[in-house]
């Protein structure tokens, strides 16, 4: 069986940023209590990333997929991880 840890919460954000050091302190406890990781994205810190994103930061994705954009929509977030772990749960063997 798969853990709910091997869901990703990946919060995009740029460092002095109030929304996302907001989003940060909404979503820990929420990813935290439904056994997921949060890993925190330097969008500055990629030229890639920066031009994907722009200015439209804090983006919360959950195991790949983009869920919310400022305003972080944390029934939005916790659906995901949900149905991510659904995903990656197989029954064990008999």
């Amino acid at each position: 069986m798969v853990r709910a840890g091997a869901v990703a919460v990946t919060l995009y954000e740029r460092p002095d940023c109030h929304l996302c050091q907001e989003a940060v302190t909404a979503l820990a406890p929420v990813v935290d209590r439904l056994g997921a990781r949060l890993e925190r994205v330097n969008v500055e810190a990629d030229a890639a990333l920066e031009a994907r994103f722009g200015l439209a930061i804090p983006v919360v994705v959950v195991d790949g997929v983009e869920v919310a954009r400022a305003p972080i929509d944390l029934d939005a977030v916790r659906e995901a991880i949900r149905a991510a772990v659904a995903r990656h749960t197989t029954p064990a063997a008999n």
